[in-house]
């Protein structure tokens, strides 16, 4: 009895210790679900230092350099160049990434300097360059010219600095020279006496420039005495230049914002062939009747203008462009220039019209045949 009892209570304490370690297990904490800690604001970076701008380089930096031409028989061909064999009085320097003009050898007659990165022209490199002839700066980002460089060249015979960033037409041109063509530069005046005793020049190109009235004087032209081709084409002009030399043959001023002809203008152009007024603004307001009615005139030119009739011309007049104006008819007899009481068989006095451009205008065909019996010699007419 005493054995079962002591078995019973050993069973007993052993099912009270199983039962209070399954409530220390249940009674546990369960872990928590950690919490989001709140951002931590950033701090804003820290602000450098301002550095004050520095100065641009004298030389901008985005050329590239310049380009070495072969070695030289020529002792005194600059690196920067190339003198052939056969040519030896040719420097050719063009395309070439120069920056700064090299020393023109004394045996140059022919220099080419264009499509380089040339800013402006000192006296320098031509110290011992007498001798030339031709000088080719198209192209370049010449901005002066000195004076004193011209005095060096005394058997200059033509320039050629085209496409250049030039204010005004360079002082002190060689009394030699017979070309000189600025076109595409920034030239907005012409100083007067610019151009003394430059008797020798025949042609003047001023294409594409910042040209005004108030930038021609009546002495801007003064000494070119033998000038044959006179270009002001694509400038701001409003009124027709004054004090032109009368020895031109040709006279282009397309494109810039004519509107009036003085009536005698061209009275005293006894060799003027070429004339070109398109694009600018003519009316029949601006344009004397009789005006073109000048026996030199072979070749006149008013497209894209605003004109409603056609200004009467000479029976030498060989092509006459009218396209792109405002046109409604034509009257061949009062355009004519045949008198009726010519002889018909002398063809001396039939007029000598060859092209006539009419389109663009509020015309429509047929062409009158009053037009046909006047200009009979007349191949093309647009219309």
């Amino acid at each position: 009895m005493n054995r079962t009892m002591k078995a019973g209570a050993r069973l007993l304490s052993a099912l009270t210790l199983l039962l209070l370690l399954g409530a220390v297990f249940t009674q546990r904490p369960r872990p928590k679900k950690p919490t989001r800690r709140p951002a931590t604001p950033r701090k804003p970076p820290a602000r450098l230092p301002t550095v004050p701008p520095q100065p641009e380089p004298k030389e901008p930096t985005d050329f590239p350099p310049p380009i070495l031409g072969p070695p030289s028989i020529f002792p005194d061909c600059p690196r920067e160049c190339f003198c052939a064999p056969s040519y030896p009085n040719a420097l050719n320097c063009e395309n070439r990434n120069i920056r700064v003009i090299p020393v023109i050898p004394s045996r140059t007659h022919y220099l080419y300097l264009q499509n380089n990165y040339i800013s402006e022209i000192t006296s320098e490199p031509f110290l011992n360059a007498s001798e030339v002839r031709w000088i080719n700066l198209a192209n370049n980002r010449i901005h002066r010219i000195d004076k004193q460089v011209f005095e060096k060249l005394p058997a200059l015979l033509y320039l050629y600095a085209q496409r250049n960033q030039l204010n005004e037409v360079p002082s002190g041109l060689p009394e030699t020279l017979e070309q000189l063509r600025l076109s595409r530069n920034r030239i907005s005046k012409i100083p007067p006496g610019a151009f003394n005793n430059m008797g020798s020049l025949t042609m003047l190109d001023l294409y594409h420039n910042q040209l005004s009235d108030s930038g021609l004087g009546k002495n801007s032209f003064k000494g070119l005495t033998n000038l044959v081709q006179l270009n002001l084409a694509h400038n701001t002009l409003r009124r027709m230049p004054t004090s032109i030399p009368t020895s031109l043959v040709q006279l282009f001023l397309d494109r810039n914002r004519i509107d009036d002809i003085p009536k005698n203008f061209f009275d005293n152009y006894v060799h003027l062939a070429f004339v070109r007024l398109n694009y600018n603004q003519l009316s029949d307001k601006g344009v004397p009747k009789n005006v073109f009615n000048v026996s030199s005139l072979l070749d006149l030119q008013l497209s894209h203008n605003q004109l409603a009739s056609i200004p009467l011309f000479n029976s030498h007049l060989e092509h006459l462009h009218l396209d792109h104006n405002t046109i409604e008819s034509i009257n061949g007899t009062q355009i004519c220039p045949y008198s009726v009481q010519a002889d018909p068989s002398d063809m001396s006095q039939v007029p000598k019209l060859r092209y006539l451009r009419l389109d663009g205008n509020h015309l429509n065909p047929p062409i009158p045949l009053d037009v046909i019996m006047c200009f009979r010699l007349l191949h093309s007419i647009v219309i």
